[in-house]
């Protein structure tokens, strides 16, 4: 029918129905999103690195590697599981370790509801020059998650690294995959593919 001969209160009715029905579509699309999202931020480029070879091996439906200062924060609860990757930037610090976009939304992220979905943290750092500070920022990351009651899964055993300490060891295994792109490039992926496996089998997709 034209819409030039429906009346004002016809053509009203019509034009909300069809928004109700838009809204509708994209609830169902969210609903229905069954992909990994995998998202991450950068500084000299590592974890963007990483987060190429994560989208490579790993074997289920997953997202194009997104930076997370280019989405709303809150589109992470639309996910059925999430690989999410920080560097370590500001050594020592115990807030903001990152310097990148994790810092300015890790509060927002504690306020979802990220109940019911596994997550798992993969981070960079530098285990020679800052081999105190080794992949610090995971944890912060990590944290965030859970806290928004996130089932975290893909701990490490770090008995594979040469570092001296991170705040990132919990209960004795890292909270995630530690990566180091600047002395251990050559490991990475094979680390990485086999993190994919274990995350895979740990209820990851």
């Amino acid at each position: 029918m034209n819409a030039r001969f429906l009346t004002k209160t016809q053509f009203t009715g019509a034009r909300l129905a069809i928004k109700a029905a838009q809204r509708t579509r994209s609830n169902m699309r969210m609903a229905a999103r069954s992909e990994v999202g995998l998202f991450f931020s950068t500084s000299t480029g590592n974890t963007e690195a990483a987060a190429d070879w994560i989208s490579q091996k790993f074997g289920g439906d997953i997202s194009d590697p997104t930076d997370i200062g280019e989405i709303d924060v809150s589109d992470l609860e639309g996910y059925s599981s999430l690989i999410v990757g920080a560097p370590t930037w500001n050594t020592g610090a115990d807030e903001g370790r990152s310097g990148t976009a994790w810092d300015e939304v890790i509060d927002e992220i504690k306020d979802l509801d990220l109940s019911g979905k596994k997550v798992a943290v993969f981070g960079c750092g530098d285990s020679s020059s800052y081999g105190d500070y080794f992949c610090d920022a995971m944890e912060e990351v990590y944290s965030a998650m859970k806290e928004a009651g996130a089932t975290m899964v893909g701990s490490v055993d770090p008995s594979g690294y040469d570092f001296a300490e991170s705040k990132s060891i919990i209960d004795g295994k890292f909270c995630g995959l530690p990566l180091d792109e600047d002395n251990e490039s050559d490991m990475t992926e094979d680390r990485v593919e086999a993190w994919c496996k274990q995350i895979a089998g740990e209820g990851v997709a």
